[in-house]
């Protein structure tokens, strides 16, 4: 039965999809069987997957809104081993939608139930908000990663971050735990980046992952072309990160 762990952060533009879509990747290569969730409207993971929005036939929102089958709405990737759970622009509109559904903030644990059995692990993108979406991937999941940005912002965002998993658990997910905080966009030639990292780390030691994410120009590149890192250059820096991070994360639960 699979782990279930969403990639979360309220802040956008901190490295959450880069994060799901190379996390994912690099576990499914370490031959692992693998779903990624895009549970994003914008479905940059979807299409970083190179699936593009007008081959998606059922998505996410079928799901939710119990329209279509989820085991109709999987689709295989070019990742061995990987299979998304595609988004649509219509996913927009599931917020309201669901305001009026019984148990709505348990809409995707249900729906992620039925295929649970298939995967060894569940990684859900999220929206850099609050949300009922995000609310219902936090309640579905085991676990978050929190990506964090290295930089001086993050550092206020961090307390909010952790009263929010706070919140899902008390409310939604007794379950729910922090899987690791996750250092991203580190140039090792500023010395503000190091700063931040350091104090992270010192303020939350116990959760920080200790594979950092560099600032890597092939990571940038290969959501154009449609591909993961590791399946763009395999022997980039952010490759590397990512496989890193992939087997830190395997160790841990083992």
């Amino acid at each position: 039965m699979a782990k279930i762990i969403a990639i979360a952060n309220q802040k956008g533009g901190v490295g959450k999809t880069t994060t799901a879509i190379n996390l994912s990747a690099a576990l499914a290569i370490l031959d692992n069987k693998v779903l990624l969730v895009d549970a994003d409207p914008q479905g940059n993971a979807t299409s970083g997957l190179g699936i593009h929005e007008d081959d998606v036939d059922l998505s996410i929102y079928d799901c939710l809104m119990d329209t279509g089958k989820i085991s109709s709405a999987l689709l295989e990737t070019q990742v061995p081993n990987l299979d998304l759970l595609p988004s649509h622009i219509n996913l927009v509109g599931a917020e309201l939608e669901l305001v009026n559904k019984n148990k709505r903030e348990y809409a995707l644990k249900k729906t992620l139930k039925k295929i649970r059995d298939n995967y060894d692990y569940i990684i859900i993108d999220c929206l850099p908000s609050l949300g009922l979406i995000t609310v219902n991937a936090l309640t579905a999941a085991h676990s978050v990663i929190i990506p964090i940005q290295c930089e001086i912002f993050s550092l206020s965002g961090l307390g909010k971050l952790k009263s929010t998993v706070h919140a899902i658990k008390h409310e939604f997910n007794s379950k729910l735990e922090i899987e690791g905080i996750l250092l991203t966009m580190y140039d090792k030639r500023l010395r503000m980046a190091k700063m931040v990292a350091d104090e992270i780390k010192d303020m939350v030691s116990d959760y920080v992952f200790k594979t950092i994410i560099h600032r890597n120009s092939k990571i940038g590149e290969s959501p154009s072309v449609g591909k993961p890192v590791i399946m763009y250059d395999a022997t980039s820096t952010g490759a590397i990160n990512f496989l890193n991070l992939a087997t830190e994360f395997l160790d841990r639960n083992r």
